[in-house]
Parts: structure tokens; sequence; C-alpha cells
């Protein structure tokens, strides 16, 4: 037998787009957006990681999301919906990357540059059985409310412009 050390195996390096996408196809995500965006990653990226103050704004469901903690890039949050049911998250944000999971939930979002500007994504869905059968429904996302959620961001990343 041949030795199979870690030089052995084929690596795979995947940007921010490309893992979220991975993530969303396994775990069945109602929801996912996608769109380019004629602004620096940067500019974008700092509107997006601001998950206290820019997270409601871009997600009418959320009534706020609270930083609890941090070390290094793992957050611990606390999310209110409207309807004031509260969520612990636990969050691993980096620049380009942010994955935010409860017991319940999971989203995500990714930028990466794109054609001078930036390409962003963002997904939801359940960490339960049903995802599918929620997209299935128009239950939990569609297609309108992810175009919906990109228009959002568009209006802060203007706000936070001028």
């Amino acid at each position: 037998m041949s030795d199979l050390g870690a030089a052995a195996w084929p690596q795979a390096d995947l940007d921010p787009l490309r893992r979220l996408k991975v993530i969303a196809a396994a775990v069945r995500a109602p929801m996912y957006a996608e769109r380019h965006y004629d602004v620096p990653p940067e500019r974008l990226w700092a509107v997006a990681a601001d998950l206290e103050n820019e997270l409601p704004h871009i997600i009418p469901a959320l009534k706020s999301f609270t930083l609890l903690g941090a070390e290094g890039e793992r957050l611990t949050a606390r999310a209110v919906g409207r309807l004031g049911l509260p969520e612990a998250f636990d969050v691993v944000l980096r620049p380009g990357w942010c994955l935010m999971q409860s017991r319940t939930l999971m989203g995500a979002m990714a930028a990466v540059p794109h054609d001078g500007g930036t390409t962003f994504a963002f997904a939801s869905g359940l960490r339960r059985p049903g995802g599918a059968l929620l997209k299935r429904l128009g239950l939990f996302g569609t297609e309108a409310r992810g175009h919906a959620l990109l228009d959002r961001l568009q209006e802060r990343i203007d706000a936070r412009s001028q």
C-alpha cells in the first residue's frame, strides 16, 4: 500500500460565491438570490457585514440582530423576528463570506469581485428536513423575495454612499 498523506489528496479552493452555491444546494435552500452590483467589493461588504445595523433593513422579517460575543471570525448573535421570537445564532464572518446558523435556520452571504464590480449572493433555509417542500409550496422563500432582498441591499449601499 502506498502512503496517502495529505499531499496526495487533491485540493479544491472555492471562492465564497461557489462555496455558498454548494451549501445552498446541499441544504436545499428555499431562497437563493444572486446579483452583480456596480460597486467595489469593499463598499458592498461594508454594508452586508454590518450585521447589527444593516441586516434588519435588508431582511424584513428581522426586527434586530445583536452581536453577543466574538472570537476572531466566529461570532454569537441573537436575532429577534418581527413577531418577537428570539433565535440564537453562531456566525462565521470574514471578508466576502458570512454563514449564520441557529438550531433551525441557516443564512449565508457571499461577495466576490467580478467585472469591475461585485457579485453578491444570499441564501437561507431551514436546518431541518422540509426546506425543499417549503420551496415548492412557496412558503419560505421565492425568487421575488430574493430579488427584493437584493434591491434593499442596493438601497442600503446607496444610503451609506451619500
